[in-house]
């Protein structure tokens, strides 16, 4: 069965930091690109970054970069999300999700054929 399962959430304060995981089973994760997504109540969903599969080249959001890093452990199977200087308009569900073929239009949710159940990130004092 494959499967993306996310893990890091939790509550900080404005100006915290938090490190999302993205672990898979059932599939090399290192053969996929992978995207990180987040979803605040009422909003759509939105691309948030996105790292290639063999060269780990990184895309980002504008209202993310120089904040957020995406990396990714080849050994463990798994992609991070580093983010940092955490601001309330942050907090959201992140979703983690995979597609085999590299795609510049990363942000686009139908692109990707697996995803995570999320993580509940939560910014405030």
């Amino acid at each position: 069965q494959l499967q993306l399962v996310e893990s890091g959430g939790g509550l900080v304060q404005p100006g915290g930091s938090l490190r999302l995981s993205c672990a898979a089973s059932g599939f090399n994760l290192n053969w996929y690109n992978l995207a990180w997504f987040r979803q605040a109540p009422g909003k759509e969903r939105e691309g948030v970054s996105y790292i290639t599969d063999i060269t780990s080249r990184t895309n980002y959001a504008d209202s993310v970069k120089g904040r957020f890093t995406i990396s990714r452990d080849k050994a463990k199977n798994t992609v991070y999300l580093q983010m940092n200087s955490l601001k309330p308009e942050d907090a959201g569900v992140y979703y983690c999700a995979a597609r085999r073929d590299y795609t510049v239009d990363w942000s686009n949710i139908s692109k990707y054929t697996y995803w995570g159940q999320g993580t509940q990130v939560t910014v405030s004092s």
